[in-house]
């Protein structure tokens, strides 16, 4: 053969690879894509450990960069407002092929930033991680639209353009609304749901995915599109989607097992890593799967190294064979846009667990509403039911926050955490009629029908199956095989816990929580108080189902 011959072999070969490539993604795309984000954001400073320095710092954002080109990885970084103005920062980033990295906001609030644009800093440090100082929380509405105007005009003089994504732990409305309108942003990422880590309390809301926010409050997925900011927001750091929820259980904080690569028991273990990738790609998740993957610079990188590069190949392989679609952050918000009118409804499925306890669990969220349902040695319980309300307005939204720490919540209808102590763990659990837990063997999840998950579980004694379905308005749960109407719901719950339930009638279950009334419709079978026992959901004909969205027209 001559080289001529050769050469042209070659490159036939070669777009035939990039054809296959561009087909796997495209397929995966084109059914339920799994998405990941790397998105890594970076402070200027950390205050509360003397090692860390600047140089520390800009070092760690230096070594994420070499692991993600090293590995053909597009991702995004987001810039505090302190590391916007360094020059050694707008240099390397400035340097990026803009192909494959995205520049954005990073939106806490430094001493710079407040200075800047004329106002009083308030904090300790030149940095400061409480709510009322490094948050747009801790302003009046008028003061963040002037910090939103003094970060993206120096942001537009460096980098020549407005910023499409802004990321922080937790971003307001107003804020939000008003990058949207001014600045053109097309989307936004927030924490993981918490409870008082850092003092940032976030619980209850669209668990993983992305949603599009109440223009009353960025943490409340709106339902309808009239309401609703036009920017999506995706949650962030990947939490165990089993065990995150009961770390801590008991106490008045949480822990955490995410990905993050600085953690030992999460994204810096290898085996936790891959057990996590595995039940990304493979679970039900509906629509489409979300994660974010990355780190702040804050932790250095000779805590996160470790655990960055178990991903970062583990991400590029999975890529590779076309098992997911890396997008930045700014891209998936496009595609959020281009794809969904409204939230859609998602789902996190994970059937087999790393640890010795042997638990499986399934995620369910839309607009309306959030449930989780937890297998825990051969019973079931519905651990979690939030609902989302967009006529409920955060606590920031016209006036600034005075605590150093921050709340935002949904409406609670069943809490396994909050509700639960080291003597009793809340949860709606399944139960025959001689009051004994049901006990069967491992559930199936299908979410092949378009705006549906339904979960079929198999029973003992008798031999049954349990059927659960999940749509964006309602969840129903029904009996097949021996069970007949032998079976209810029963909420379990530590005596002390402050339970949300004003008046339960037989088909309407009402509630009040922080001053907002919402009610439960049960369209087949009826709610009970029983004596001695609280709150059971009864069925008719064998069949419950509990509609989530009637409590709009209250």
């Amino acid at each position: 053969m001559n080289l001529r011959n050769i050469l042209c072999s070659l490159f036939l070969f070669l777009i035939t690879t990039g054809e296959t490539c561009r087909a796997k993604e495209a397929d995966v795309a084109s059914s339920s894509p799994r998405i990941v984000n790397i998105i890594n954001f970076i402070r200027q400073c950390e205050p509360r450990i003397d090692w860390i320095t600047e140089d520390v710092l800009y070092e760690t954002v230096v070594e994420q960069i070499k692991i993600m080109k090293r590995h053909q990885l597009k991702g995004t970084f987001l810039l505090q407002y302190d590391a916007l103005m360094d020059v050694r920062y707008q240099k390397l980033l400035k340097e990026l092929p803009a192909e494959m990295f995205e520049i954005g906001v990073w939106w806490e609030i430094p001493q710079p930033l407040v200075e800047r644009s004329g106002y009083q800093w308030r904090g300790r440090f030149p940095w400061d991680w409480h709510a009322d100082v490094g948050f747009a929380t801790g302003y009046s509405p008028e003061e963040r639209e002037t910090l939103a105007d003094t970060y993206m005009a120096d942001f537009r003089k460096i980098f020549g353009y407005y910023p499409k994504s802004v990321g922080s732990w937790f971003i307001d409305a107003h804020t939000l609304q008003y990058m949207y309108h001014r600045y053109g942003i097309v989307a936004s990422c927030n924490c993981k749901d918490q409870i008082g880590t850092d003092g940032y309390t976030m619980w209850g809301g669209y668990w993983n995915q992305g949603y599009y926010p109440s223009r009353k409050n960025a943490y409340m997925p709106a339902q309808h599109a009239e309401n609703q900011i036009p920017v999506p927001i995706f949650r962030m750091l990947g939490s165990d989607p089993i065990h995150q929820y009961d770390s801590g259980l008991g106490a008045n904080h949480q822990r955490v097992v995410s990905l993050e690569p600085v953690y030992n028991s999460g994204g810096g273990n290898r085996a936790w890593c891959k057990w996590y990738f595995d039940a990304f790609v493979d679970g039900a998740a509906m629509d489409y799967g979300y994660v974010q993957a990355g780190q702040e610079n804050s932790f250095t990188w000779k805590s996160m190294a470790k655990g960055f590069n178990i991903q970062m190949p583990m991400i590029a392989r999975l890529h590779k064979e076309g098992k997911i679609v890396l997008k930045t952050l700014g891209e998936t918000g496009k595609w959020f846009k281009d794809n969904y009118r409204v939230t859609p409804p998602t789902s996190v499925t994970v059937l087999s667990d790393h640890s010795k306890k042997n638990q499986k669990t399934v995620w369910f969220n839309s607009r309306f509403y959030r449930a989780n349902l937890l297998w825990d040695q051969g019973t079931m319980r519905f651990r979690d039911i939030h609902l989302f309300d967009e006529s409920v307005a955060s606590d920031y939204l016209t006036k600034r926050g005075t605590s150093n720490q921050c709340h935002y919540y949904t409406l609670p209808v069943v809490d396994g955490f909050v509700w639960s102590s080291l003597q009793t763990v809340a949860g709606l659990r399944l139960k025959s009629v001689g009051g004994l837990e049901i006990k069967g063997g491992d559930p199936t999840v299908d979410d092949h029908t378009d705006g549906e998950l339904t979960v079929r579980w198999p029973i003992h004694s008798p031999e049954g199956e349990i059927v659960i379905t999940f749509n964006e308005t309602s969840v129903s749960v029904s009996a097949e095989g021996g069970m007949k109407d032998n079976w209810f719901l029963e909420l379990s719950s530590d005596k002390k816990a402050s339970l949300p339930f004003r008046k339960i009638d037989r088909q309407k279950l009402s509630c009040t929580y922080k001053d907002a009334s919402y009610a439960i419709s049960a369209i087949r079978g009826a709610f009970t108080n029983e004596p001695g026992f609280g709150l059971r959901i009864i069925p008719e004909d064998n069949r419950i189902v509990l509609d989530f969205s009637s409590r709009l027209s209250l």
